[in-house]
């Protein structure tokens, strides 16, 4: 869905995605950084059980189910930057090869040499030669280290995506909202020491500078957000259009194809550098210890499955588009955990499940497998999942009945609407998904919307119908409506999402959300209803769907 900029997604053609599939299919390899094939590791001897912060150090833990044969008898361990792969990155450690080993090295934090956000890999010396001998792994509790934690402000899952122009009126309060999701683009605040205000930022021995007066301007929206009792989810966007932060952007998506979303540099050093202190800066002044306000939550892109909309690269590979997202998250998810042990970092897909509406993305669900593929190869950590449950189309006024082509009760269904919710929450308790100490994961649902432009008691009953279902499922952390006001753009596409008209008139749907939650619920329920034909309350709790015939015409 588009989000505060309303841009068009673009389509392309899927003509290069099936030469790449079949070639990948035929010869059993997957699409390096470069767009060649290489061979997948087959059965690599040593496994790296764990990598941990310990102190001042790492701590690797080893193990082998047979010993590879060596020159010296000894286990290299190397850290690799992000961008580099096998034996090109650093020695940091040498151990004595056995089926068990323990290796520690430091982890020099905050310098030169920081190995916070590294991969890490085993070699043995064969023949004079370095061979890879593991897969690689990444820290895995980079809150270890954590100087700014503050407690959640969890209070509750009603949340909304805020206008601006209205927030601090007190109607955020009247309608009881208890978090609030925006965007912060990397384009508005990365700045150089020759724009006036900037605010430097040394980390891992440079200086990077922010820009002082957009920087303030969240300090207030986040502030003012907390203020009211409001959780805040800010999600970091890459628009990659700012000559301060091209080196943000990946070189494959440097290309001129014209999207609100660009894919994350994590091919090489200045990129990469610079992702690091941009998560470390985030993290650490949005802490709730720095004066400038308190960010729980923060979502790593925008529905990252819609490659050309998104998350662009003109790589038509999942597995290459996966792989560099995963870099890039395991970046900001350990400098910003390193900052505030607290906070909880999410994924973004859209409910695409299993039918893409635009040829130039990726399923959801073959996404967020290949995605948890890597998390769990690579060393497991407790990353959340946002998910955007819109009705398919987007149009469809009828959150309770939507069109049966798309909305089905099984695994294979086209779309995962909140309707059929249940069939993600439910994949989420699969035990390969699981966090690391077992728990299912976060799951908030962070933008979610239904039209008025068919009628605006369809839409009161799709607001009651969608929170209330998101409220009776455990594992549901947030319900973000998405919008507080319409946009003039969204519209010409029927996308009247807003609890506001243009002329700032609250619409039917303010009212039944502002009861929700609340001693009045009563008469939301009861208005949803009287809308709906069926009692809300036995709809949603026996789990009865109604589907309806077409492919989502009103009716």
């Amino acid at each position: 869905m588009r989000k505060n900029k309303g841009i068009v997604k673009n389509r392309l053609t899927t003509a290069l995605a099936a030469v790449a599939a079949a070639a990948v299919l035929l010869t059993g390899g997957v699409l390096s950084d470069h767009h060649t094939l290489r061979a997948r590791a087959a059965g690599r001897p040593v496994s790296i059980n764990s990598c941990t912060i310990s102190g001042s150090d790492v701590v690797c833990s080893l193990s082998a189910g047979s010993v590879p044969a060596s020159d010296d008898g000894k286990y290299y361990i190397y850290a690799d930057e992000v961008f580099q792969d096998g034996t090109t990155g650093k020695v940091v450690a040498t151990v004595a090869a056995g089926s068990s080993a323990t290796a520690s090295f430091p982890l020099n934090y905050n310098s030169a040499d920081s190995n916070l956000s590294r991969k890490f890999l085993v070699a043995v010396k064969s023949g004079g030669q370095m061979m890879q001998v593991s897969d690689e792994h990444y820290i895995t509790n980079p809150e270890a280290i954590a100087t700014h934690t503050s407690p959640r402000r969890d209070t509750g899952i009603k949340g909304i995506l805020p206008d601006l122009n209205r927030y601090t009126n007190g109607e955020m309060q009247d309608l009881g909202i208890q978090q609030a999701v925006y965007n912060m683009d990397m384009d508005e605040i990365c700045v150089d020491a020759s724009v006036g205000g900037a605010i430097p930022f040394n980390y891992n021995g440079q200086t990077y500078y922010f820009n002082g007066g957009r920087i303030k301007s969240f300090d207030a929206v986040v502030q003012n957000l907390n203020s009211y009792g409001i959780q805040v989810t800010l999600v970091l966007l890459n628009g990659g259009q700012s000559p301060y932060a091209q080196d943000l952007v990946h070189p494959d998506a440097r290309d001129g194809e014209e999207c609100p979303g660009y894919a994350l540099n994590v091919a090489d050093a200045e990129g990469v550098n610079h992702l690091k202190a941009v998560g470390a800066f985030l993290a650490q002044r949005y802490s709730g210890q720095a004066g400038c306000g308190q960010v729980d939550n923060w979502i790593v892109g925008n529905e990252v499955n819609a490659r050309t909309s998104w998350w662009y690269t003109n790589s038509t590979s999942l597995d290459y588009n996966v792989n560099v997202y995963v870099k890039a998250f395991r970046i900001v998810y350990n400098e910003m955990k390193s900052q505030n042990a607290n906070l909880r970092i999410y994924n973004s897909i859209d409910q695409e499940w299993n039918r893409k509406s635009n040829p130039g993305s990726f399923l959801a669900k073959a996404y967020l497998d290949q995605f948890n593929y890597y998390m769990i190869r690579e060393g497991n950590i407790d990353w959340g999942l946002s998910y955007h449950p819109y009705n398919s189309p987007l149009y469809d006024p009828y959150a309770w009945n939507g069109p049966a082509v798309w909305v089905k009760s099984g695994i294979t269904t086209p779309y995962i609407t909140m309707q059929n919710i249940d069939i993600l929450i439910d994949y989420m308790h699969q035990p390969k998904f699981l966090s690391p100490s077992g728990e299912v994961r976060s799951i908030s649902l962070a933008e979610i919307g239904y039209t008025s432009a068919f009628g605006n008691d369809k839409q009161e009953a799709s607001i009651a119908y969608g929170y209330l279902k998101a409220r009776s499922l455990p594992d549901v952390d947030a319900f973000m409506l998405f919008r507080q006001t319409d946009d003039a753009h969204e519209m010409e596409s029927h996308l009247d999402m807003g609890l506001y008209d243009l002329n700032g008139n609250k619409k039917p749907a303010y009212e039944i959300y502002k009861n929700l939650g609340t001693a009045n619920e009563g008469a939301a329920k009861a208005r949803a209803s009287q809308i709906i034909g069926m009692d809300i309350d036995r709809m949603i709790g026996e789990n009865i769907v109604w589907t309806r015939g077409g492919t989502g015409v009103v009716q």
